[in-house]
Parts: C-alpha cells; sequence; structure tokens
C-alpha cells in the first residue's frame, strides 16, 4: 500500500468533488474524507508511469482518485441521491479533473428503471 499524499492535495481534490454536488443543489456532508482513502501505485500498461490510485470504500459512497505522474488527477465520487431538476433521474457520481490548481467537473446522471 501506497503512502497518503499530500493532504492539501487532498484538501483541493475532496473539496472539489464536494462543491460539484453543490452546485446541484444537493448535499454529502464531509465526504469524501482524504485520510480514509487507500492508495496503491500502479502501472499504466501503455506508457509505463506509476499512478496512485485511490480509493474510499467502506461507507456509504464509492470512488477512486487517479493521481498521474505529471499532477494530473480524475477523481469519481458517488452520490446516489435523486437529481433536485430532474424528475425521474439521480445523480450516480460527480467527476472532477485536471491539475489540481483548475480543476474542472461534472455530474453523471442516470434515469431511474422504469
Amino acid at each position: 500500500m501506497a503512502a497518503l499524499p499530500d493532504p492539501a492535495l487532498g484538501d483541493i481534490v475532496c473539496a472539489a468533488l464536494r462543491w460539484q454536488v453543490e452546485k446541484l443543489g444537493l448535499s454529502i456532508g464531509d465526504e469524501p474524507v482524504w485520510a480514509q482513502a487507500t492508495f496503491v501505485e500502479t502501472v499504466d500498461p501503455y506508457s509505463q508511469e506509476i499512478n496512485l490510485i485511490g480509493t474510499w470504500r467502506g461507507q456509504a459512497r464509492y470512488g477512486t482518485v487517479t493521481i498521474f505522474p505529471d499532477r494530473r488527477i480524475f477523481a469519481e465520487y458517488q452520490v446516489l441521491l435523486p437529481h433536485p431538476a430532474k424528475e425521474g433521474s439521480y445523480v450516480e457520481a460527480v467527476q472532477v479533473w485536471g491539475l489540481p490548481e483548475k480543476l474542472r467537473g461534472d455530474a453523471v446522471l442516470a434515469e431511474f428503471a422504469r
């Protein structure tokens, strides 16, 4: 298991994920919590670069964060709440990506089964 990356980076990533939820008028409280993620190093089969993969599991929601060698981030965290403005839909997850200084993001929406 790899060491926990910089807590300041964790604050940025977790705040960005929560912000994507808050933009929709929803809340997931103080989740995700950086210190609750477990990290492992993986080797990219194409580039052979070592990426750091963090996983949140064991709580109500699941999520992952990938930290690439060039400092890019991709993170996804489950929301699993009804969409406040789209009847019959729910917010499955939120995603953020980019460099820590300029993370962008979006929500992943799904429709309830009928």
